[in-house]
């Protein structure tokens, strides 16, 4: 039983308010600066107020974080602007040490062994001369240290080749090996957006699941989503019986349809608390 609380207010303040090293994994996607239009938030800050401002978010992450916690950064980008997760990601790694770089691909092509071509996933198709169409985006895992243990195979695949279970002596007799930092999650399709998923920029639930069935988790652990959106890390929690839920969101009208997703889907202890409003 997840224990879920949705706090309506700015994640920086917000955080300020928790107690230092009581929350074991974050897994979160922050607006990207690129425009993109929110209910509430105004996605256009210049490259320096950007940065400045994800500075200040991620220190509050990192004083919550325990020693042996996990953060992970789901980002994306433009074709015109394919520099900006990369930026981020050195702005902080000054504050965390970044241990693994995850890629999220959203739709792949591929030849199979007949020579046949198959195509997986979905995309948002790109009408370019210039471009080709984005298919995947970046899932950054920061630790404070740079050695946190992972359980790489809760996450695992079976060997395509069955001879390696018994060849490669680190598989004890198993069929599973790891599947790297490549994790095919594709979008669940949706007929309209303004009542299915009336959020711009929603990572998957299973994404938010992989996360934490990859990340040693304990029992009474905590779970941290500071830009919570439509509440799919709220999901992923519950789905995956982690203790605690923490969400907080400055759009009240995101809080609401999470609050609804969640009852439907049978979440328990959902809570809404307002706080100051960063707007």
């Amino acid at each position: 039983m997840t224990a879920i609380e949705l706090i309506h207010g700015d994640c920086v303040e917000g955080m300020g308010r928790l107690r230092a090293g009581s929350v074991d994994l974050v897994v979160t996607s922050p607006p990207y600066n690129l425009d993109i239009k929110y209910g509430k938030y105004a996605d256009r800050k210049t490259t320096g107020e950007y940065l400045n401002w994800a500075g200040a978010w991620a220190r509050q992450i990192r004083r919550v974080l325990k020693a042996n916690g996990s953060f992970f950064l789901n980002l994306g980008a433009a074709p015109s602007n394919p520099l900006l997760p990369h930026r981020l990601a050195v702005e902080l790694a000054e504050i965390f040490v970044l241990q693994n770089t995850f890629h999220w691909i959203k739709s792949i092509s591929v030849q199979t062994p007949d020579s046949q071509s198959l195509s997986v996933g979905h995309f948002k198709p790109l009408n370019s001369e210039r471009y080709v169409t984005d298919c995947h985006e970046y899932l950054f895992h920061f630790t404070k240290t740079g050695d946190v243990k992972l359980r790489r195979l809760a996450v695992g695949v079976p060997y395509a080749d069955k001879s390696n279970i018994a060849r490669w002596g680190h598989t004890g007799g198993r069929d599973l090996r790891c599947r790297g930092n490549t994790w095919f999650v594709p979008y669940q399709t949706i007929r309209d957006r303004r009542t299915q998923r009336p959020h711009p920029a929603t990572f998957p639930v299973a994404l938010a699941e992989m996360c934490i069935k990859v990340h040693p988790m304990p029992r009474h652990g905590t779970m941290l989503d500071p830009f919570v959106g439509l509440g799919h890390a709220a999901l992923a929690a519950q789905n995956c019986g982690v203790k605690k839920f923490l969400g907080f969101d400055i759009d009240a009208g995101y809080l609401a349809r999470a609050r609804e997703m969640l009852g439907r889907q049978g979440a328990v202890g959902a809570a809404m608390k307002s706080t100051k409003r960063l707007r």
